[in-house]
Parts: structure tokens; sequence; C-alpha cells
């Protein structure tokens, strides 16, 4: 019963072999140190990362790359032929350009184009491509630079023959599944089924990650206004996120009656010390010195 409980591996001879899987998660983290736990802050992004490739397969993951990597091309060429020094030899999507002097004004213009560059020293900047990158992207970027639009896209490469996989990827059959939402939706739940979730039992660990958390609640992180937002994005640009995180925590304040609330993405463990000591304060608080937490 491969799953949470019991794992899939080999032993020492390359048998197939059956492990279990138990473990403590983030309570050795020692309290003071528990700003996050590992269950969230990476192995949610792992896995939320190995379903993209599941949903893509392999061709679909390489024509992504490809794509993402001709946009940084053609970009790099027209500021090379516009008279930009670009530094960058071999890159996969990610260039830096030497501005000197001008890196300020650059990077205003950049910004006033909706386009938000990264200062690297004192006179260069960085310029990183990725999915949504689009012809239009492109030529608001250039404008900053006062170079003219681009409406083809390059065809070489700038990656080394060396540097070029030849070998195959993704080979398993799950990564060969039907591409349907409806589909993926069904290989999610059926992976689930096979998994201790907090509708068919009890679970004594993993209240950081193992939340009950329907698709439509989910639907708002999809939304531009929340997804588009760079973490490296500036202060002045989060303003609404801001707002939102401010208003929820004079709520939680309110009916709670604390005096502050933090947003940190601590570990369950700090929420569970939290309650502990909000239990203590009350009992202090009516002065039951007989009553010890």
């Amino acid at each position: 019963m491969p799953g949470r409980l019991v794992g899939v591996s080999r032993d020492a001879n390359g048998n197939r072999a059956y492990r279990l899987a138990l473990q403590a998660r983030e309570q050795h983290i020692r309290r003071e140190k528990a700003t996050s736990n590992v269950c969230t802050a990476q192995a949610l992004l792992a896995v939320m990362a190995s379903f993209y490739a599941v949903f893509h397969g392999p061709a679909g993951l390489r024509a992504i790359a490809q794509r993402v990597h001709l946009m940084a091309v053609t970009l790099a060429d027209a500021l090379r032929a516009g008279g930009a020094d670009v530094e960058t030899e071999h890159f996969f999507d990610t260039i830096t350009v030497k501005v000197g002097v001008g890196q300020a004004g650059i990077l205003a213009a950049a910004e006033q184009r909706g386009i938000n560059l990264r200062k690297v020293g004192r006179d260069r900047v960085g310029i990183a491509c990725d999915e949504t990158t689009t012809f239009k992207v492109l030529s608001r970027v250039l404008d900053a630079f006062g170079i003219g639009p681009v409406t083809e896209l390059a065809t070489s490469p700038s990656i080394p023959d060396d540097l070029l996989r030849g070998s195959d990827y993704l080979t398993h059959p799950v990564f060969h599944m039907n591409r349907a939402e409806s589909e993926m939706m069904r290989y999610m739940r059926r992976l689930s089924d096979r998994d201790l979730a907090l509708d068919r039992a009890m679970i004594p660990l993993g209240s950081c990650t193992m939340k009950l958390n329907a698709a439509a609640e989910m639907a708002a992180i999809t939304w531009p206004e929340f997804a588009s937002l760079h973490p490296y994005a500036p202060r002045r640009q989060a303003s609404g996120y801001l707002q939102m995180i401010e208003d929820l925590s004079d709520k939680l304040c309110e009916i709670t009656g604390y005096d502050a609330f933090s947003m940190q993405p601590n570990s369950g463990a700090q929420g569970e010390y939290a309650g502990l000591m909000t239990i203590r304060g009350y009992h202090a608080s009516r002065a039951r010195s007989a009553t010890s937490a």
C-alpha cells in the first residue's frame, strides 16, 4: 500500500522493498527556529512542480522551455542590434545588460511601461523571460532602451551544443497520460484516496499542510491580482496586498481580542505553542495560581 505510510524503495541488493515512511515532520525543529516547515515551504512546491510535469509531459515542457529561451534570445539580439551592451553570451532565460550611468533612467522607463527590471550593481540591469513573455512585453522592454519593437522569434539558441540534452526524460507512463484537466483531477483524487485524509480519518500530525480546501476555494489564487505580483516587486506596487493583510489582521484581532497577528507562514508547532500561551494567559488573568500551563 504505497503512500504516506508505506513507501516503495529498493534494498541494498537492488530488490523492490517497502519501507515505513512515518516521520516526526517539523517536530524535530527547535521552537525558536520553526519559522517555516519543510512540508509546506518545500515539499508543497516540489509536488506542484511534479504535477506541472505530469500535466505537460516531456514534449510540453520542452516546447515551453524552447519558447522561453528563444524569447530571451530575441530580446538579446534586438538589444545588441540597437547598440546595447549585452554581457551575457550563453544563457537560458536571463541576460545582463551594461547600461552605465543610464541605469536609473532605464529602470524608471521600464517601470512606466509596466516592467520591473533587476538592478545589478551601479551600471547594469538584469532581464528575465518566462512563459508569460510575449512580443508586446519584449517591445515594451526595448522601448525603455529606446529601441524599436520585435515581431519575429529568433531561431538559433544561445546554449552551447555540449550543454544540450540528448537523453530521454520523464519516461514513466504517468507523464504521458491524458492532458485533459478533468483526467488530471481524477488522477489526483485516485492518489488522495490512497492516503490518509481529513474526510476519511483523524490525523495526529500535519496541521500545517493537510487541510481540506475545495477547488473553488483555491480558484482565487489564479486571479492575476493575486498571482501576477512578483515576490521582489517594490513595496509601493503591493499596496493591495498590504491592505488585504492589514484588513485581515484587524478583523482577527477584533474577533479574538489579541493585540496583533503575524502573517508569517510559521509551522504548525508555532500555532500550537501560541494556543498554549493563550490558555496560560487566560488562567493568569483570572488569578488561578493553582492552575499551571
